[in-house]
């Protein structure tokens, strides 16, 4: 339940020692350059996997639809993130909006299902990591060999996000500028070779709307991810929209500097432009070496985005314990600040599901995700319309009305994308969000009967960075599992 408007507690000038989770003390903060680049892997980790929407809607719809889409989804979503963000720099992120608007019950099943489709879309990662790898070791295509590797990569994976957020975060930065330069390049020598007349090429009687709308909408959403972390950054009420900012321009370019390069200098082939394309493109241009760059740099950027994601997944799930969602044990932190039992369940569950057919199963995952970003949008208006006297440090310049006008396109999008998906895709993905809903229960009866220990938790508004600056306003709050009732 919401506590009633205008009963707060006194300000803060800092947490208290009890309130600091164990492990955090000494544990370097994200400063910028890693969360831009956090950001960058959670939602795109470069031009891999874009060539679909050539294939599918011929070069000018994939230029105009990678123009056009981050203005009426990327954008809002980035924006949203970024105000909710800072009013709440919490682990959990989005749990914490939806729990703050709609109560405990519907904050769980936020967490549920976007916890379900972050590890749903990370299992794919060790996967297609060796599938790039097949074409020089072809022992990893099947059998033993693929399960072994799949295994050992992914533990090697998990143990560097065992280590340490800033570790992930400066990694991340180093795979970006590896995996970005040989495109950067391929664009450079694609300049005397271009033919803008190619760029308006389009046959609409022969688009594939349902890949194209698929192609943009995998390759331009999660940026909502890194709210997750928002308790690990430094700074949040300023390097959060900051960081946002500049990983969604570093996005748009990613994308649009390679097509343009790519379809361009090239005699287009529209059924050429399949996933590895771009390396064909780069050999032609550059020589083998370039096409090589890309072929690695692709396999790599698969290692980037799994760190990025299960970090999120991990940190989310430490976020719904302290919030008393999840048992306390969830809570716990390494000696690297890391949340163990969160990386612990998030690895199982990808090595779960790598063995499984993906077809299916992905798009059950993007409608997970429409069910959490359609609760986001209406947090973000009940909270506009509720909770104005919330601090925000960060504010959309917008009104109310304006805050519902901008969210109307990409709620659009989202029903567009629902109703596009098959029978079967609905009804899987309607049978694991009805999961939440068993959980949510029987986590209480837990609860209830005393047999696992949940946290009596705070609820916390900032007001400045984590507290540092201008102190927190503290409502206490029993995030009760069943009750819900305010203290």
């Amino acid at each position: 339940m919401m506590p009633v408007m205008g009963e707060v507690a006194p300000i803060l000038e800092t947490k208290s020692e009890d309130t600091v989770s164990p492990g955090r003390k000494g544990v370097p903060k994200l400063s910028l350059l890693p969360l831009v680049f956090l950001i960058f892997y959670e939602v795109s980790g470069g031009p891999f996997g874009i060539e679909d929407s050539v294939e599918a809607g011929g070069p000018l719809l994939a230029i105009l639809g990678f123009l056009i889409f981050p203005l009426i989804w990327s954008i809002p979503e980035a924006l949203i993130t970024a105000e909710l963000g800072t009013m709440f720099p919490e682990n959990g992120g989005y749990v914490v909006w939806v729990s703050e608007a709609f109560g405990p019950f519907w904050g769980f099943q936020q967490g549920w299902w976007k916890w379900l489709s972050g590890v749903i879309d990370n299992a794919l990662y060790p996967v297609l990591f060796l599938d790039y790898l097949k074409a020089v070791v072809p022992a990893v295509t099947d059998g033993h060999v693929r399960i072994i590797s799949v295994l050992v990569i992914t533990a090697a994976l998990t143990y560097l996000n065992y280590r340490g957020l800033s570790i992930v975060g400066w990694i991340s930065v180093a795979l970006g500028i590896f995996s970005l330069l040989p495109f950067v390049f391929m664009a450079i020598l694609a300049v005397p070779r271009l033919h803008p007349a190619q760029w308006i090429v389009v046959d609409f009687s022969a688009v594939d709307w349902t890949t194209y709308l698929n192609t943009l909408f995998w390759n331009l959403n999660y940026w909502d991810s890194v709210s997750t972390l928002a308790g690990e950054v430094d700074r949040p009420h300023k390097t959060l929209p900051k960081a946002l900012f500049y990983a969604v321009l570093m996005v748009i370019c990613s994308y649009l500097v390679p097509l343009l390069a790519g379809t361009g200098a090239m005699k287009l082939r529209q059924s050429s432009w399949s996933d590895g394309h771009f390396a064909d493109i780069a050999i032609a241009l550059g020589g083998a070496w370039l096409g090589w760059w890309i072929e690695i740099s692709a396999a790599v950027s698969n290692m980037g985005m799994f760190e990025a994601e299960m970090s999120s997944d991990a940190f989310q799930l430490l976020g719904m314990a302290e919030q008393g969602m999840l048992p306390s044990f969830f809570s716990n932190r390494s000696a690297h600040g890391t949340p163990t039992l969160g990386i612990l369940a998030s690895a199982t569950g990808v090595l779960l599901l790598s063995s499984f057919s993906f077809k299916e199963i992905i798009a059950a995952e993007n409608y997970l995700y429409c069910f959490g970003m359609i609760a986001e949008f209406a947090a973000f208006l009940w909270l506009r319309r509720r909770r104005s006297d919330l601090p925000r440090p960060f504010k959309l310049p917008l009104g109310f009305t304006g805050s519902v006008i901008m969210c109307i396109p990409p709620t659009i999008l989202i029903v567009l994308v629902m109703t596009l998906a098959t029978f079967k895709v609905a009804a899987l993905s309607f049978n694991l969000a009805l999961i939440g809903f068993v959980l949510y229960p029987c986590l209480g009866l837990l609860k209830k009967k005393n047999w696992v220990h949940f946290k009596t938790c705070a609820e916390f508004v900032n007001m400045g960075d984590n507290g540092a600056e201008s102190g927190r306003v503290l409502t206490e709050t029993k995030v009760g599992l069943l009750s819900g009732q305010t203290v």
